[in-house]
């Protein structure tokens, strides 16, 4: 508590009374009352700091709140949660500017949290509890965001017809064994963005832009849809492979809906680029993580929602909910992920993802991938 605000409980001073404060400068006058109204002011906004915090969520409500609520029972800190679309949060923030409610940032892929680092609306976070938790690879060097959950993104194949013998690295996909068997969404799509971006930072941008061109040759159909359209594609006949996003599929093999569940009984995760095949990399993962923003009111507050969200008992839950790895190693994996087996992922530090974004969505474009 700020030393002045001590002042208003000595009882030494009448109703009244005028009060002289100094600062290095200036004399200030003040009468005792005026002086205790400021006082209790100061001591609302302190407790109100010190009990709350202000969340902008790209993650679906019902895949964070009840970890969130949690919190609150824990530590008896609200999270007020505000949802919406990655996108439409990250400007949402640039317009509100310093003027932001907003406390924490939580969104998805290195390259949406690289942008809002760029963005300058967010500010580094100094946690000994975060730099323990999380691998350097998994966040921002300066501290800027830290990933909280971890997803891979793999080949995925229909069994009855694809054998996974066939099946290697990304780059091999070029081949012309793969000619309208592809089903991929289009480049406007962070995760693909991401994806390119870590293949030019393996193999460089002509390489990458020679495979990109080869991709789009390979391409079952114009892309389209979600990542979960591209598994039902696949499942359907309409191409042989697709490339998305492990919680997808998991997500649909947990579901109660036959429309979900029977086409993703019919694909199999297939883990490129492990050691042994090209370059032997590791297949491509990406985070969703968490950003304080540079308007943050509730810095404490922030900092230790971001530390809770990664003790091994939130990493457990998140991933199991969210069907995605967790961020934090020694942490069991949910039964589903588990069925998939280990694999090496690509060790490139995230950062990169974001650094090469652009020159990512350049290539894609004049690859012609749509």
């Amino acid at each position: 508590m700020p030393y002045q605000a001590l002042a208003f409980c000595n009882p030494l001073i009448q109703p009244h009374q005028e009060l002289h404060i100094v600062t290095p400068g200036t004399t200030h006058h003040f009468t005792s009352l005026a002086w205790l109204a400021a006082a209790l002011i100061l001591l609302s906004q302190v407790a109100l700091a010190d009990t709350e915090v202000n969340l902008y969520s790209a993650r679906k409500e019902a895949l964070i709140k009840p970890l969130l609520d949690r919190f609150t029972d824990e530590t008896g800190i609200q999270v007020n949660l505000v949802t919406g679309k990655a996108d439409a949060l990250l400007q949402r923030l640039k317009s509100e500017g310093a003027n932001s409610p907003a406390d924490l940032l939580l969104t998805v892929d290195a390259g949406n949290l690289h942008r809002a680092k760029t963005a300058g609306i967010t500010q580094a976070v100094q946690s000994e509890t975060l730099d323990k938790a999380i691998p350097a690879t998994y966040r921002d060097p300066e501290g800027h965001w830290y990933g909280l959950s971890l997803r891979a993104r793999p080949i995925l194949y229909a069994k009855e017809r694809v054998d996974p013998a066939d099946l290697s690295t990304y780059e091999a996909l070029a081949d012309d064994a793969w000619q309208g068997r592809i089903c991929i969404r289009s480049s406007s799509n962070i995760y693909n963005q991401s994806l390119v971006a870590s293949m030019i930072a393996a193999d460089g941008v002509e390489s990458t832009e020679t495979w990109a061109r080869a991709i789009v040759a390979n391409m079952a159909r114009p892309p389209q849809g979600g990542d979960r359209d591209q598994i039902k594609a696949a499942a359907a006949g309409q191409c042989d492979i697709a490339i998305a996003n492990t919680y997808y599929l998991s997500g649909m093999l947990k579901s109660d809906d036959p429309g979900e569940l029977e086409p993703a009984k019919k694909m199999a995760v297939f883990w490129p680029n492990q050691p042994g095949d090209g370059d032997g990399r590791g297949t491509h993962v990406n985070v969703s993580g968490a950003a304080m923003t540079a308007a943050a009111s509730n810095k404490d507050a922030a900092v230790k929602l971001m530390e809770f969200l990664v003790n091994p008992e939130a990493q457990a839950w998140y991933a199991e909910t969210n069907g995605e790895y967790p961020v934090r190693t020694g942490i069991e994996q949910s039964p589903v992920l588990a069925e998939w087996g280990e694999f090496q992922a690509d060790d490139l530090s995230l950062a990169k993802l974001g650094e090469l974004n652009a020159a990512a969505v350049r290539l894609m474009d004049r690859a012609g991938w749509r």
